[in-house]
């Protein structure tokens, strides 16, 4: 890597980190989210590490905390507070070791200890285990006892100076005024922080009485401490959880001091245990980030501690933080990664979508190297170039997107995006349509566009034929079997067993998938179709007007008679009916009246292709979900979005994609992003998972 350019993204770097931890620490702002900053930190502590010539003491990664507010008095720590390097993956856990092995190990024959401690054993190093603790997401406190009572309570500050909030922190039903033991002098160490039921009862107690609400259980502790009227502080209900003594007490191991401290009348977290490697601390740390929902606070990682107390002088400090712990950071919903470049793909309609090649990044447990851009509009509005660093955010089981642009991190060598001028498949113009903020290939017979048609077709959102992938698609397309949908139901598996991957048994399974799907719901097949604009909610609804118009309210599964009821509808019919406006109305009206459509659809026929619309009698029964557009966000653990979707249309509900001021309700499951923002930003009814069960019942 350019040492030159290294120098330059280090500047970058800490002035931008500078900034947002000014903002969190010192006015308690979130500028950016702290998985965000972290990734950051991370960045340019690899770079460091890469070139340690560069580091200086103006690094973040050599600082702790925040300057001391001006309206409390401050207070010296005992000693340094100190801050944590952060890891993100098992390699840097296993870098981590490494780099602490080396140093309790300089020469092959060296022994720390004998009869504890660090030790090599037959070419391994055995470095007596590890203690690991839940990262708690609140704010660090230190509490300094005297005779027995509690005479101080300070804040992290920088490190070394911090405010004292004594006052507030006595409002804490969980610190202890006096230890049960009585011991002279004592400093222990912990962590401030406001549950997750308390969190919401007090929103919901404030949003009733016209508050303000409280952005989330760290800004509110934080918040909540770092304020002059103690009354505030009690009414918060803040907890207080104790994980450090800073005194020597003649402990050996570190998992004694959970012991001492529970015994002394503090409370510690029955999660933190012992992990006698790595290997038991990643199995730790897996558990935790699949079950974190299930805590009753807020946790973003780990902290893994050496547990042999011998070696943390050994081991000492470097820069902000110790060598002897670390933080094992969970994956985080929203992280920082560059655009190396951007390509353009060719979808079913002609429309092309810009997708961003992306450094790798692990974002909410998933590595991540392309995310859409959706088009031009979008990447104006976030200004958005070619080698910028950038927040990508993935909530639940929602697509990683790009979210914002840090342009104080660009070198001037960035590259503007710009949407092609030829298709880049059939060299065909590419045109932006009047009232579209798309750039479409004006080719219909594009390769491209035919192959994401058929793609569409077999697709679990459309007919579903199972075994038909794009590859195999694409594999037929070449060969000259298939030109269009109604291709796929004239295969036999002679056509198909001369084909590479294909044997005689998985030819004949092709085309058996291929027969079962002859009989296909109506909605599925207006999707299948492709036709502009129609999805899930809109298919569903000229199904079901489809199915009112059949001759005494039979059963009708002949396509003719589908085409028949559709090429009849004017626009303004089409406009005038419920929930279709005039996008949707000129849409289908146009797919219905072109003459290459007409043929498909009788080919489709002819192949044997029938319409079952018989299920669309079922009668929706009043609730109060009638009439109303519901939003779903986030995952849901109880049933399936699809099994939701079902159930809402069931008692009356319509699906809606995206949250407007025509939104009535949002369902908000596990992680709900940025429609649950936008939800309350507007006023839109939010409910949980729960009362969303209770109310379908």
């Amino acid at each position: 890597m350019d040492k030159n350019f290294v120098k330059n993204r280090i500047e970058k770097l800490k002035k931008e980190i500078a900034f947002h931890r000014y903002q969190y620490h010192v006015r308690d702002l979130e500028s950016m989210s702290q998985e965000a900053l972290d990734s950051l930190k991370n960045e340019l502590f690899k770079l460091e590490q890469e070139f340690p010539d560069l580091v200086t003491s103006d690094s973040p990664t050599q600082r702790v905390g925040g300057r001391p507010l001006d309206k409390f008095k401050k207070a010296a720590h005992s000693s340094r507070m100190l801050s944590l390097f952060d890891a993100f993956n098992k390699q840097d856990m296993a870098d981590w070791e490494a780099r602490n092995i080396k140093i309790l190990f300089p020469r092959p024959p060296l022994l720390i200890r004998r009869g504890g401690g660090a030790q090599r054993r037959g070419g391994g190093v055995d470095l007596g285990g590890y203690f690991c603790e839940l990262k708690l997401d609140g704010i660090a406190i230190a509490l300094r006892y005297e005779n027995n009572s509690l005479v101080q309570a300070i804040t992290r500050g920088d490190g070394r100076i911090g405010e004292d909030v004594t006052g507030n922190i006595k409002t804490i039903d969980s610190v202890p005024l006096n230890l049960a033991d009585k011991i002279k002098n004592i400093e222990v160490r912990g962590e401030i922080i406001m549950t997750k039921a308390v969190f919401k009862e007090l929103n919901q107690k404030y949003k009733k009485a016209n508050k303000p609400e409280l952005k989330n259980p760290r800004n509110a502790a934080a918040g909540s401490v770092r304020q002059l009227d103690p009354k505030l502080a009690a009414e918060r209900k803040l907890d207080f959880i104790a994980y450090e003594i800073v005194a020597d007490m003649g402990l050996k191991k570190n998992e004694e001091k959970r012991e001492l401290l529970a015994r002394l009348g503090f409370k510690t977290l029955r999660e933190n245990k012992y992990c006698a490697n790595l290997e038991a601390v990643n199995k730790m740390h897996a558990h935790w980030e699949k079950n974190r929902d299930n805590l009753p606070f807020e946790v973003d990682g780990m902290v893994v501690k050496v547990n042999d107390l011998a070696l943390w002088n050994i081991l000492g400090t470097v820069g902000k933080g110790p060598r002897y712990m670390m933080a094992y950071k969970f994956a985080g919903i929203q992280v920082t990664t560059r655009i190396k470049e951007v390509v353009w793909q060719v979808g079913r309609t002609g429309v092309l979508t810009p997708i961003a090649v992306l450094e790798p990044a692990n974002v909410g447990g998933v590595t991540v190297t392309h995310a859409t851009l959706h088009n031009m509009d979008e990447i104006k509005r976030l200004k958005l170039k070619i080698g910028d660093t950038v927040i990508l955010e993935r909530a639940g089981d929602v697509i990683p997107k790009v979210i914002k642009a840090l342009p104080k991190l660009r070198t001037g060598k960035e590259k503007t995006i710009i949407a092609p001028k030829k298709c880049l498949i059939c060299a065909s113009d590419i045109k932006k349509i009047k009232g579209e903020v798309a750039h479409r290939c004006i080719n219909n017979d594009c390769y491209a566009v035919n192959l994401r048609r058929l793609s569409h077709w077999t697709s679990k959102g459309a007919v579903d034929i199972e075994g038909l992938g794009p590859k195999i698609i694409e594999q037929l397309m070449k060969e000259g079997l298939i030109s269009d949908v109604a291709d796929f139901y004239s295969l036999a598996a002679g056509d198909l067993k001369p084909l590479e991957r294909f044997a005689d048994k998985s030819a004949e399974n092709l085309v058996d998938s291929i027969q079962v799907k002859k009989n296909i719901l109506l909605e599925r097949f207006l999707i299948g179709l492709g036709i502009r604009h129609i999805g899930e909610e809109s298919a569903l609804f000229l199904a079901a007007e489809s199915r009112r118009q059949t001759a005494d309210g039979r059963q009708e599964n002949k396509i003719s008679q589908i085409k028949r009821i559709f090429s009849d509808y004017t626009i303004e019919e089409l406009e005038n009916l419920p929930d279709i406006g005039p996008i949707v109305a000129r849409s289908v009206y146009d797919w219905f009246h072109n003459k290459l459509n007409i043929e498909l659809l009788n080919k489709l026929e002819k192949a044997g292709v029938v319409i079952d619309i018989a299920h669309l009698k079922t009668r929706k029964r009043p609730s109060e979900l009638s009439g109303k557009a519901v939003v779903l966000t986030g995952s849901l653990k109880s049933l399936t979005r699809e099994r939701a979707k079902a159930k809402i249309r069931e008692l009356g509900g319509k699906i809606s994609s995206a949250v407007s001021p025509k939104t009535d309700l949002i369902v908000a499951g596990k992680d709900p992003g940025s429609k649950f923002e936008k939800a309350k930003e507007l006023g839109v009814k939010i409910i949980s998972e729960e009362e969303f069960l209770k109310m379908i019942k």
